[in-house]
């Protein structure tokens, strides 16, 4: 079980970074906290978790099974709320919300995805009311829900399923009839929660392709937590979560040769903790700490192993 963090702590380290922190960004997460509390134990799901999102910006959420990620998710939708920090999404802050400013911003700021198929359509609506219901919750006229729901269908290459039920389409049509559900009421952004898990690799490229065109088409913020390596590596990119807190990094960009290139960052918190990638740690067998060298243009970082120093200083003699 994870210690839980001072909160108290949290909060002052937040409100020394003041209110420019992340201004100019359509999601910031500043120290953001979320503990569970089951058969009294709690349980921290994020520690501290900093991310900040730009307009427009199509990035993956990575990490392992626990992490933090579709909590973090959740939390941005406004289905779950913060224990402390920040959570800020196009503006509005999700720590302070009442139940209802948090069910109308559900409702018009945030499109949401879900892994399960099933789980994204009421099944006895077709494809075109699944997607007007919606706009039909806010109010839209009925001729506006059609000819946007006919709209959105076809641009995502499922316009001739228009009038089938969930149970009539494959799971990767209903995945983009989802996407359809998600951006019908025009939200700031788009959050997908393992999109393709259930999918094969051809229907998930599909899929993403869909979620790719909206973030193109609309300039909709969009934030895709995945598994799917085909997933993030086609985004510019990818976020890891470990142990409830952003830790690394990778980000992408396209050469004026036609290659794409990619370079790994950790993230540095106002702290100066860093978390270092287990794929650079685990090959030099990095744990419990290590030895560091403050250099003219960087840090370096080496193992801790004493042992081995001595023994290169006596001329291997221990060998």
């Amino acid at each position: 079980m994870t210690e839980a963090p001072d909160l108290a702590e949290l909060e002052r380290r937040a409100a020394e970074r003041g209110p420019e922190f992340g201004a100019g960004a359509h999601i910031v997460c500043d120290n953001l906290v979320r503990i569970y509390k089951t058969d009294g134990i709690e349980v921290v799901a994020l520690q501290g978790l900093d991310l900040l999102v730009d307009a427009g910006e199509l990035i993956a959420i990575v990490g392992a099974s626990g992490s933090g990620k579709s909590t973090l998710l959740n939390i941005l939708s406004g289905l779950d709320v913060p224990t402390a920090g920040v959570a800020r999404v196009a503006g509005a802050d999700l720590l302070t919300m009442t139940a209802r400013e948090r069910l109308r911003f559900r409702r018009e700021q945030v499109g949401f995805i879900w892994q399960q198929t099933a789980r994204n359509l009421l099944p006895y609506l077709t494809a075109a009311q699944n997607v007007e219901l919606p706009m039909r919750f806010a109010g839209r006229r009925r001729r506006d829900r059609a000819v946007r729901a006919a709209e959105l269908l076809g641009m995502l290459g499922v316009g001739d399923c228009a009038d089938r039920r969930p149970a009539e389409l494959s799971g990767g049509q209903q995945q983009r009839v989802a996407i359809a559900v998600a951006v019908a009421n025009e939200p700031h952004v788009v959050l997908a929660d393992e999109p393709t898990g259930e999918l094969d690799t051809a229907t998930a490229g599909e899929v993403f392709g869909a979620l790719r065109r909206v973030n193109a088409e609309f300039g909709t913020t969009t934030v895709v937590v995945t598994h799917d390596a085909q997933v993030s590596e086609r985004v510019d990119r990818t976020a890891r979560i470990r142990d409830g807190r952003t830790s690394s990094e990778v980000r992408r960009r396209d050469e004026a040769d036609g290659t794409r290139t990619s370079e790994e960052y950790a993230l540095l918190d106002r702290a100066g903790r860093v978390q270092l990638p287990m794929g650079f740690t685990e090959p030099l067998g990095m744990r419990d700490r290590v030895r560091l060298a403050l250099e003219t243009d960087h840090v370096g970082v080496w193992p801790d192993r004493p042992e081995a120093d001595e023994a290169a200083e006596n001329g291997g003699a221990d060998e």
